[in-house]
């Protein structure tokens, strides 16, 4: 019960307040609601809900999200809590729109995850359909049917609604003049349910969410409905690691989600083929003309890739825009609810940080650009250093370097930085998805979504001998790591396929004191805490649509991005570096005996392999990985 009220809470975006006093009913006492069923181009209409300000002594823009998670409550006199992405704009007063996507609750038509942009798209003759025409159709309709505006709007969304706001931006109605996507799925096979090719295991638990089909329905909860088959295997939830060991390899999953579209078309599709590559909008953000601000958490396991490329791809293609890059400490959509202390799992950063992204960021940015107020003072990038906890600003992302710094692996285990190395070392392991690497330092239920394994404690793993382990001696002054990551791994392996998994951690000196973030059971004296981390599946190394196996035994290339950073290490800490090939149940385990589909493998085709790490492989972090799947 605790997940599922956890869930509505972040899906239906509902705001915790506790950063200001308002009244529980504010939004009935200030805002009058109505519905409406609003037509698309090829006939569809799309539920809709709009809160208008009573005082009417004004005109006020629009400020709309579009989502898949239900836009409830649904009765002509029942409100919501909150409007808008915080209560300081709520107060402000804006027309406030909410609508549910085709296909979707209470709106007709059918819905597809990730729906393909139509490139070229003609908004205004033609009855083709993408979120950017449904977008565009439902701005028409509200500049003339909705009374008391300025003639201006803005769109905001978390997550998957990210997506949808960053979907406008391509061929955008002229009245869309500030878009905000907040951790954005921007590519399925590299946010949310992939990373790099690899199947997040972890997950397994929202694909009911995605892969049912119901349109026209106000209550249906399709959380439940997709659980009641896991429960029905009896397996024990209290323990992921032992459950989804229990619940074998994905072949076993496809019994159980029998009927699954989404799931289905992961099985049907397990390389970068077209039907993934159709859904990805990073080819399309070309032309965006208005003003756009990408937030994101620096600890989310769900979203990273998404605002980091949205952003990039905006500032790559339309260098003229007034495109800013927010990224916080904070995991999945944690920004728009004010806990007072800002943790991450074991990890304290500060005190009303999202206040602070508010009401200097958030607030600011839609009321320049939809209302003409104030001034626009948000610099290029508005980043937090996770290391020594304070926000900086940046007028370039990722920053320009003289000489990207790398990190080389040197005998007994040492990690060097921009030293040379015995490039004939070696540095061999036994992998076993028979015994996989936990993701987590301790026992944790199964969940909907991982969140707080972003920051963990790398004990755990350090100890085991199918994890590499290099760290540096004690940093004598502050070390800080800005910009894109690349890891370059020359490996040779025994079998024909296998998964990289590196990650890049900050070794807490032995005398670190506790903090009001520190449970009783954890000591932070010689904590490995994660910063960074990513998986790569091997098969993917020359191509993400035409994968190939190892040659057993040759020496290879294996080379892919990590997401970016911005830490400093504190003088008196280490950087650590760990390299293995197992992430459970994060990830699902690869059988490291090449299969054309792994998510048809079956328990004999998981076999042991040992991997073998050259003293040629490197880490690069502040150069230009120009990274573009194919």
């Amino acid at each position: 019960m605790r997940i599922v009220l956890f869930i509505q809470l972040l899906l239906f975006s509902t705001l915790l307040m506790g950063q200001v006093s308002l009244e529980r009913d504010y939004v009935e006492k200030n805002y009058d609601k109505a519905i409406y069923q609003i037509p698309m181009r090829d006939g569809v209409k799309l539920y809709t809900i709009v809160y208008s300000p009573k005082d009417q002594s004004k005109k006020y823009p629009f400020l709309m999200q579009r989502t898949c998670y239900s836009i409830r409550p649904y009765g002509e006199n029942t409100y919501r809590r909150s409007l808008g992405p915080s209560p300081y704009l709520m107060q402000e007063g804006y027309i406030f729109v909410y609508q549910d996507v085709r296909g979707r609750y209470m709106s007709e038509g059918t819905f597809d995850n990730m729906r393909p942009h139509i490139t070229g798209n003609d908004v205004k003759n033609t009855k083709a359909i993408d979120e950017s025409s449904d977008t565009y159709d439902t701005i028409d309709w509200l500049l003339k049917k909705i009374k008391n505006n300025n003639g201006n709007v803005g769109q905001w969304g978390i997550s998957y609604p990210g997506f949808y706001t960053a979907a406008a931006l391509p061929e955008a109605h002229p009245a869309l003049k500030a878009s905000s996507p907040q951790a954005p799925i921007s590519d399925f096979f590299f946010d949310d349910f992939h990373h790099m090719g690899a199947c997040l295991q972890s997950y397994l638990k929202a694909f009911p969410v995605f892969g049912i089909q119901k349109e026209g329905q106000v209550r249906t909860s399709w959380y439940e409905e997709g659980w009641e088959k896991l429960r029905a295997l009896g397996l024990d939830e209290n323990d992921a690691y032992k459950y989804h060991k229990a619940l074998g390899p994905l072949s076993k999953v496809s019994e159980v989600y029998e009927g699954n579209f989404f799931w289905q078309q992961m099985v049907d599709h397990p390389n970068y083929d077209e039907f993934w590559q159709k859904r990805s909008i990073l080819p399309h953000l070309k032309e965006v003309e208005h003003a756009v601000m990408t937030v994101g958490g620096w600890f989310d396991a769900e979203d990273l890739y998404g605002p980091l490329n949205i952003y990039k791809n905006i500032e790559k293609n339309n260098p003229q825009n007034k495109s800013t890059l927010v990224m916080g400490p904070w995991s999945h959509g944690d920004w728009s609810k004010e806990r007072g202390s800002q943790s991450v799992n074991h990890i304290y950063f500060g005190e009303k940080i999202s206040t602070f992204y508010q009401k200097e960021m958030e607030l600011p940015f839609f009321e320049f650009h939809l209302k003409g107020k104030g001034a626009t003072k948000l610099p290029e990038a508005y980043l937090f250093d996770t290391g020594i906890k304070a926000w900086k600003k940046f007028d370039v992302w990722p920053p320009e370097v003289k000489q990207p710094i790398a990190l080389r692996f040197a005998p007994n285990r040492k990690l060097v930085i921009d030293e040379a190395v015995d490039e004939k070392a070696i540095f061999p392991y036994i992998s076993d998805p028979d015994n996989p690497v936990p993701y987590r330092s301790e026992v944790v239920p199964v969940g909907f979504t991982p969140r707080k394994f972003m920051t963990d404690d790398q004990r755990h793993a350090s100890k085991r001998k199918d994890v590499l382990t290099f760290e540096t001696e004690v940093l004598a002054e502050d070390f800080t790591l800005a910009g894109e990551i690349l890891a370059k791994l020359d490996v040779a392996i025994s079998a024909s396929d296998a998964d990289f998994i590196v990650k890049v951690i900050d070794v807490y000196p032995e005398n670190e004191p506790p903090t009001k973030a520190t449970p009783p059971n954890v000591s932070m004296g010689g904590y490995q805490q994660l910063v960074r981390s990513e998986v790569f599946r091997g098969r993917f190394r020359n191509s993400f649509s035409e994968p190939e196996p190892f040659v057993p035994h040759k020496l290879d290339r294996v080379e892919f991005p990590l997401q970016d950073i911005l830490h400093t290490f504190k003088e008196g800490h280490k950087v650590m570096i760990q390299i293995h090939s197992t992430w459970f149940p994060y990830i699902d385990r690869n059988p490291q005996k090449y299969v054309e589909n792994i998510y048809k493998a079956t328990e004999a085709d998981f076999i042991k392999s040992q991997i073998t790490l050259f003293g040629t492989s490197e880490i690069i972090i502040g150069g230009k990985n120009n990274f573009v799947p194919k």
